[in-house]
């Protein structure tokens, strides 16, 4: 199965978004748009884009958790601050979620569901990735 595959953002956990975001305005960046409150992920998010490099934008994403009990909350107080997730973007998100389920990946999602920016995601389960939270993001 053949897919372009880019780096859509990285995902770091933080205690405030104020706080998260400091290192990345010291080096230039400007967060992109307003903050966004995903409820069903329990999450506050802040874009940071990077330069676009052939026609492919990568971003930094400031996750604050909006309560302890939520994957981000249960992220902080086990591990603290730091990256949670990789997320790449594909071309077509059902069938690499059924291809991957077909070669005994074990997914989070096994249906896209709704994400930051009213995007469609998934999340690769880490056990199957080398311990790294995997989301995929249809392009």
């Amino acid at each position: 199965m053949k897919q372009r595959i880019t780096i859509d953002h990285v995902g770091i956990a933080a205690n405030s978004l104020d706080e998260g975001s400091r290192f990345w305005q010291l080096l230039g960046l400007v967060n992109n748009g307003e903050d966004e409150r995903v409820d069903d992920q329990g999450v506050i998010t802040r874009f940071f884009p990077l330069d676009q490099v052939e026609n492919t934008l990568t971003n930094i994403e400031i996750l604050e958790a909006t309560g302890p009990d939520t994957p981000i909350g249960r992220f902080l107080a086990k591990r603290g601050p730091g990256i949670q997730q990789l997320c790449l973007a594909v071309d077509n998100l059902e069938a690499m979620i059924n291809h991957l389920i077909a070669n005994d990946i074990r997914m989070i999602d096994t249906i896209p569901r709704k994400g930051a920016h009213n995007s469609i995601i998934a999340f690769v389960h880490p056990k199957s990735t080398g311990g790294i939270l995997v989301e995929l993001k249809q392009r």
